[in-house]
């Protein structure tokens, strides 16, 4: 509440409740409530002109809190306190005085707006669009693809032959060293 009625110190009646239209705060509506009372109070108790009315004040004073409970975690007892307000508007009569609103400041340069393509232009562009074929991917143009490493093409068997069987007697030696060394720790482990 003194968020809102703090904003409005100062201001002509009638732009005070512009303003509380247009604020996304709930309590703007009741300090608007507020205002529109002290308007009509001062129009036809006073015989005040409702154009000259200022606002002087806005008082929110704290007025009796409801206390409420909401059960929580392991049924222990929340508070709730549902406070309430007293709002006082004072409005004084500034004849001639009335301040508007400063001018809105200047906009931003928009952008200029292209000039209308003529007819002639306009089929011609429709025709270069058709003659391209519409794709989604974009205009840069793609690197060439590299290929793909395959297995090397076995050489003539001739050649490798004698290679191969070198290669074949070493790994057979390999792996009977390898069974031999199993077969005498499977020995010591029964033993």
């Amino acid at each position: 509440m003194r968020l809102v009625a703090r904003t409005l110190l100062d201001l002509p009646v009638s732009e005070a409740l512009v303003a509380c239209s247009f604020m996304p705060k709930a309590a703007a509506r009741d300090v608007a409530k507020v205002i529109r009372s002290a308007q009509a109070n001062a129009e036809n108790n006073f015989n005040l002109v409702k154009d000259d009315l200022v606002i002087k004040d806005i008082r929110v004073e704290p007025g009796p809190m409801l206390k409420r409970g909401q059960p929580r975690a392991m049924g222990r007892l929340f508070s709730i306190f549902k406070r309430t307000s007293h709002i006082t508007a004072i409005v004084e009569d500034r004849p001639g005085v009335v301040r508007r609103r400063t001018a809105a400041l200047p906009r931003a340069p928009q952008p200029t707006t292209r000039p209308a393509p003529t007819p002639a232009a306009a089929a011609a562009a429709r025709a270069a669009a058709a003659l391209e074929p519409a794709t989604t991917e974009s205009s840069e143009t793609a690197a060439p693809a590299k290929p793909k490493k395959g297995k090397a093409e076995p050489k003539a068997q001739a050649s490798t032959a004698p290679a191969e069987g070198k290669k074949t007697q070493a790994k057979k030696t390999q792996s009977k060293k390898k069974d031999e060394a199993k077969k005498d720790t499977k020995e010591k482990k029964g033993k």
